[in-house]
């Protein structure tokens, strides 16, 4: 077992408050990813946890021992750091059991632990090299596999792909989810990267300004965002964002009066919200559709285009001075300047009330 009780924990460095009374349950075998932008505190908590900083107030518990006071060591965690900290004078065999040696495992054990994570991470044709001699998605699965042969109760990930390109970030992110599958481990892994987040976690933490805004699955949270910074947050590319009023209000369905002159039905309620409160509506690109001049509710100007292969997202400005962006085909890109004309998904469409809360949709739209 290894199930995590953070309760009220709270870190400041010189007066200034960097985590803010957070509370989070993570549960055995969960693969669990902080996300947020530069500055939100993610890689603090995972420090916290870790035992590489002190704890101003709050406490943390594993498996229903308080370990807030416990020194690292003896926390039976094992952190992957960004930088990968291998030895450079060692081999990778010696990388790997180093940790194993100066706790006086047995050889025998020490072997078969070097053996078994090497195995897993495809490095056994590696283990006589030096750091020197690897590339960079070796040196993160060496790091990785110094983890792995601690047998811990929860693997700690400090953005460890962010020091690789794009073509190893994804082979690697790949291995690590099968890894997650195969060692049945729970593990916490930090990230900036939305894709990181939305592909590899059971459960989303994101963090802004030291808090915790919202926490869930990764389509839950793509799909009902609690707040704008959520929903601004998670998704590429981001979701639009437009100003307006509402001018009804039912049981089951709205009218909004967008400020670029658009009215649009949404087919939700509105409760706790009167006519003529002012809302944010939201829209994420696959959800705008370009249609014929004259068949849809909104017109704007194509901005830039950025074509993907498979997809194409067409920036465009509206007479508001909003902008949105829509995805469409691959083979289809506007010139810039382009007058349009858009569709709204209204099913798929956001609401957020004057304070950035998610006015609630029925769970039927979420899909």
């Amino acid at each position: 077992m290894a199930d995590l009780k953070i309760r009220n924990l709270q870190k400041g460095f010189d007066g200034t408050a960097i985590i803010q009374g957070v509370d989070l349950d993570i549960r055995d075998r969960e693969f669990v990813v902080f996300v947020g932008p530069s500055g939100c505190g993610k890689s603090t908590l995972l420090r916290l946890i870790a035992g590489l900083e002190e704890v101003s107030s709050g406490y943390i518990e594993l498996d229903g021992q308080d370990i807030t006071d416990t020194a690292p060591a003896k926390r039976d965690l094992a952190m992957v750091f960004q930088t990968y900290a291998l030895y450079p004078h060692m081999t990778v065999r010696k990388n790997l059991s180093f940790a194993l040696d100066l706790a006086r495992v047995g050889k025998q054990e020490i072997e078969a632990k070097v053996a078994n994570a090497a195995r897993i991470l495809q490095l056994e044709a590696l283990l006589e090299r030096k750091p020197k001699q690897l590339s960079g998605g070796q040196r993160q699965r060496v790091a990785i596999g110094r983890a792995i042969v601690r047998n811990p109760k929860i693997f700690l990930f400090d953005e460890p792909l962010s020091n690789l390109d794009a073509a190893l970030r994804v082979q690697t992110r790949l291995e690590l989810a099968r890894l997650h599958k195969d060692l049945q481990a729970t593990m916490i892994y930090v990230t900036h990267d939305q894709v990181e987040a939305m592909t590899l976690a059971d459960k989303v933490v994101v963090l802004n300004g030291g808090r915790v805004e919202q926490v869930g699955s990764p389509l839950e949270l793509y799909h009902h965002p609690a707040n704008l910074f959520v929903a601004g947050f998670l998704g590429t590319p981001k979701m639009g964002f437009l100003r307006g009023t509402l001018n009804r209000v039912e049981a089951g369905s709205c009218d909004v009066q967008l400020e670029c002159g658009t009215h649009l039905t949404l087919p939700q309620s509105a409760a706790g919200l009167s006519v003529g409160s002012t809302v944010t509506l939201g829209v994420r690109p696959e959800h705008l559709n370009v249609v014929s001049t004259g068949a849809g509710r909104m017109q704007v100007t194509a901005d830039v285009s950025e074509r993907l292969g498979s997809d194409t997202f067409c920036h465009v400005r509206c007479t508001s001075g909003e902008m949105l962006t829509v995805r469409v085909r691959g083979d289809f890109a506007p010139r810039y300047g382009d007058a349009l004309t858009l569709d709204f998904d209204t099913a798929h469409c956001h609401l957020f009330n004057a304070d950035g809360q998610a006015v609630a949709k029925p769970l039927q739209q979420a899909a």
